[in-house]
């Protein structure tokens, strides 16, 4: 028996790529009967297709997917990094721009969280993206109430451990205090829930505001609150050593308002 793996990808991949559905979603369309093969319909997801078979989803063909793209999108507080929320608060998929094709955050910012997140048409790019071995900075911009002390910081940058959960060392300078606030840069790799806003309650400074204004080589920059803009399909390539494909439009376009203005369907 050959141990050479069959060519393609699985069609659950492809279906997702095409922006069909989400991994998941896909497998259980497949399950249902949904899903065809060059005619054949299919009910297991243990199948690999290539650009040559002929794939249907309820008799429609499946167009060919988009080449990896990736939206830098400037989060207002308030909205929930997720596509449905089960009560009922506004969502970042439901602000975006009606004309933004279906795509998937990479990781999420909290309810009260501003600043980048970045989006993606392609599984395989959120994942990549997603993995601590990656090791991509991520920065952000914290104002906490009252002032912090340098003994303080201390413990971030050693790292500490909070209710059984051991944060990594931190990156923190202290920029400024301003009024009855003071304004920190911290920078870490691992991203864990709400981390910064734990592990500075541990130390006795509570966070009113928290901006990422970065994600590895990813920046911020001038983006506006609701913005979405495109990255260039030759940053892409570079930073993630994806193979040369055709470039993207590259669109920037101001976002719903969190609470008004057109939602996407869907």
């Amino acid at each position: 028996m050959s141990n050479t793996p069959p060519p393609g990808d699985r069609i659950a991949k492809v279906l997702s790529r095409a922006g069909v559905a989400s991994r998941r979603e896909a497998e259980r369309l497949i399950e249902a009967g949904k899903v065809s093969v060059n005619g054949k319909v299919i009910t297991s997801p243990a199948l690999n297709v290539t650009e040559k078979d002929r794939i249907s989803v309820d008799g429609k063909p499946v167009k060919e997917p988009d080449a990896e793209r990736i939206w830098l999108y400037h989060k207002p507080a308030g909205l929930v990094t997720t596509e449905r929320d089960e009560k009922g608060r506004d969502t970042v998929f439901a602000a975006l721009p009606e004309d933004m094709p279906r795509v998937m955050s990479v990781g999420r910012l909290d309810l009260n969280s501003e600043g980048l997140l970045l989006l993606t048409n392609d599984g395989g790019v959120k994942r990549k993206l997603e993995l601590p071995s990656t090791g991509w900075l991520r920065r952000y911009r914290v104002r906490v109430k009252g002032s912090v002390t340098e003994p303080q910081l201390e413990q971030l940058r050693k790292g500490i451990t909070v209710e059984g959960v051991r944060y990594q060392p931190m990156d923190v300078t202290f920029d400024r205090q301003q009024g009855a606030n003071a304004w920190l840069t911290i920078a870490l790799r691992e991203g864990k829930n709400r981390e910064i806003r734990r592990a500075m309650e541990a130390i006795g400074a509570v966070v009113n505001r928290l901006i990422r204004v970065s994600y590895g080589p990813f920046q911020l920059g001038n983006l506006k609150s609701g913005e979405v803009e495109e990255v260039k399909r030759r940053v892409v390539r570079d930073q993630l050593g994806l193979d040369p494909k055709p470039k993207p439009q590259r669109t920037r376009t101001k976002g719903a308002k969190p609470t008004m203005g057109k939602k996407r369907k869907g």
